[in-house]
């Protein structure tokens, strides 16, 4: 296990049923680590409960937002506190169970290795990695969407849609974090293209995804249509900058 200062970075809205055993699993699996709840005025406690576990457990604090306001912006005020305080190694990771803590060792490991890689990706779809109870249409529009990241945006990749992943600190300090606008599945393409785009080495490790049990997905058309309309005019921008810059070359 990494010797290096950790953050788990768990955003929440609505997961009173599901975060306390996210919780537990996340200190037995890496005891180590700290934990922050990003909490978006859950109106169903969750926020309290995240509370109460912060009074009992110095490893786990909270942080309380006013409103619903995106996992985008969750997150970057999640990266922004880490910063703050220090934190070498900071990590994303769900609170309904899809993201199974118990795979957090293999992450942590990886992004303190030796070939110190800038970003590491938990991936369901390299060798070794799978989803449990996925209906067959969850599984065509997540690789059907990582293909078309892959391709359009040109990533190195295999799933920039994961939403479990580790960051080195320096990483985040080296991204522009103010100007980050996407959410949802785009936001996690967002950060894997920004890092890409400043030479950062992406490693990804296989993980095992496992449909929530509790509670409601948070996915949504308005998701997949945000994802689909940004990831197309990062697209088009990118093209037409590398045909600018072959023009350029030839005068």
């Amino acid at each position: 296990m990494t010797g290096a200062r950790t953050l788990v970075i768990v955003p929440t809205y609505n997961e009173r049923d599901t975060l306390p055993d996210a919780l537990a699993r996340t200190r037995r699996a890496a005891p180590g680590a700290h934990v922050l709840v990003v909490d978006d005025a859950s109106p169903d406690g969750t926020g309290r409960l995240a509370d109460d576990a912060a009074a009992r457990d110095p490893h786990i604090h909270v942080l309380h937002r006013p409103a619903k306001d995106g996992l985008g912006r969750a997150y970057v005020a999640g990266f922004a506190w880490a910063l703050d305080r220090g934190y070498e190694v900071v990590v994303e990771m769900d609170a309904d169970g899809s993201h199974r803590p118990e795979d957090l060792p293999l992450l942590l490991s990886r992004v303190t290795a030796h070939d110190r890689p800038d970003l590491v990706l938990g991936s369901r779809w390299v060798p070794g990695g799978e989803v449990v109870n996925w209906p067959t249409h969850r599984e065509i529009l997540s690789r059907g969407g990582n293909t078309w990241v892959r391709r359009s945006l040109g990533l190195s990749v295999r799933d920039a849609t994961s939403g479990f992943r580790a960051f080195p600190a320096r990483t985040l300090r080296s991204l522009s974090l103010a100007d980050v606008q996407s959410q949802g599945y785009c936001f996690q393409v967002d950060m894997v293209w920004r890092v890409q785009r400043v030479g950062g080495r992406i490693t990804e490790v296989p993980i095992t995804f496992v449909e929530r049990v509790e509670g409601r997905s948070k996915m949504s058309r308005a998701i997949v249509a945000e994802a689909l309309w940004r990831t197309t005019a990062w697209a088009l921008a990118h093209r037409t900058q590398q045909l600018r810059d072959i023009l350029r070359r030839r005068r």
